[in-house]
């Protein structure tokens, strides 16, 4: 992910259509059931919005911190595979359609079509501009120490204006989670993007979301090697045509290609098998 990327990040207004307020993505008009996951069915545009105007109302008020996982391919299959994932993604408050085949999904279905993906990429770099502008505060948690300061600095430097509230890299034992925790409250983040890759990082929010005082938590997985270049991404069409998978294995087969090879086809099939819900 390139400097010329962030800083030609889009940020088209919200315009209020297909909404609904803070607070309602768990409404049935506002969710679809694909391969037995609720996905949320607000376009990316509209969920940015959201969490710009929700979070920092949540962390200041102290009201109820929302978690907001992401979906594709390897969720619905850990979902269908994995209890204790399966248990966490059900708590969360509002689940996003990351994977193009979740959204060809819920078109083919018909019931209630997803407006468009919203990759954590994107709803990251995207946000990032009018982050700026309202003043909202972002905590990255995840990666290496490396990629976590580069993604920091680069985000920072090719956004005027935006303030980070803090970061940390992803390795910590369970004896140090305490003072994680409380680095990231001393830092009053609106919100926390926490990118440790599945299941670790959903687990991590649901044991801890009572604790962190925080308005919205993010799960990102990779999402700082993407900013960083480190992972790059795939192009365009490959996206729009739902192929970034494809792209990731080959750029990463070392770490990608059993997951993709194994999960793809079980997230196929768990489609077809709630294709009536």
């Amino acid at each position: 992910m390139t400097a010329d990327r962030l800083a030609g990040s889009p940020s088209a207004r919200y315009d209020g259509a297909d909404r609904g307020g803070p607070g309602q993505a768990g409404t049935p008009a506002e969710t679809v059931r694909v391969g037995g996951v609720p996905v949320s069915t607000l376009s990316l545009d509209a969920l940015i919005e959201r969490m710009l105007v929700d979070a920092p109302v949540r962390r200041v008020s102290g009201r109820h911190t929302w978690l907001v996982f992401d979906c594709n391919g390897h969720g619905l299959s850990l979902n269908a595979s994995d209890p204790k994932f399966r248990s966490d993604l059900a708590k969360a408050d509002l689940v996003h359609a990351d994977g193009q085949v979740i959204v060809a999904a819920s078109r083919w279905l018909g019931a209630a079509p997803i407006a468009d993906r919203s990759s954590t990429t994107d709803m990251f770099i995207d946000s990032l501009p009018r982050a700026a502008a309202a003043g909202v505060r972002y905590y990255l948690l995840g990666g290496t120490e490396e990629v976590n300061a580069q993604c920091a600095t680069l985000i920072t430097g090719t956004t005027p204006g935006l303030e980070l509230a803090g970061r940390r890299n992803g390795f910590w034992r369970r004896e140090d989670e305490e003072q994680v925790i409380a680095e990231i409250n001393a830092s009053a983040p609106d919100v926390l993007w926490v990118g440790t890759g599945k299941p670790r990082e959903q687990d991590f929010c649901v044991r801890n979301r009572d604790r962190l005082k925080v308005g919205w938590i993010v799960t990102c997985g990779g999402l700082f090697n993407y900013v960083t270049g480190d992972y790059p991404r795939a192009p365009r069409w490959m996206q729009q045509a739902g192929l970034e998978w494809l792209h990731r294995m080959a750029t990463n087969p070392r770490h990608l290609a059993w997951r993709y090879i194994t999960t793809n086809p079980h997230a196929l099939w768990l489609i077809w098998k709630h294709r009536r819900d």
